[in-house]
């Protein structure tokens, strides 16, 4: 409804649900896909790139927006808000990992918590 492309992973559970729910109203979706088989992605995205690459598709995911949402997650989500921060992009951590650092990286920042969808959206409009 804002006008944002999405762009995750392009495969099930909460990239599906991200998926749909952009293009219910509308939205397009980019998938980076992990493996070469562009049948892999969720049916709701609009672009599917098949990157072959493994997990590493996690830096194009993140690399490929202006801020990242994180939601909930495992290792991959983890390592999808490392990179974001490594290369300067702003993360709303929706239920996500609270992080813990030391000296300058105190309070995780760049990290924006965030309890409900819509506070993490409104957070990551913000953030533009």
């Amino acid at each position: 409804e804002a006008g944002a492309i999405v762009v995750c992973g392009g495969r099930g559970g909460v990239m599906a649900a991200g998926s749909r729910g952009a293009t219910s109203v509308g939205g397009e979706v980019i998938g980076i896909l992990p493996w070469t088989e562009p049948s892999e992605a969720n049916e709701h995205c609009t672009h599917v790139v098949a990157t072959g690459v493994g997990q590493a598709r996690n830096l194009a995911v993140v690399g490929s927006g202006h801020v990242v949402i994180a939601i909930g997650g495992e290792w991959g989500t983890l390592s999808e808000i490392g990179h974001a921060r490594s290369i300067g992009r702003t993360v709303v951590a929706l239920r996500s990992w609270a992080l813990v650092g030391r000296d300058g990286m105190q309070g995780a920042p760049g990290v924006i918590p965030a309890e409900s969808a819509t506070e993490a959206v409104a957070a990551a409009l913000a953030a533009l």
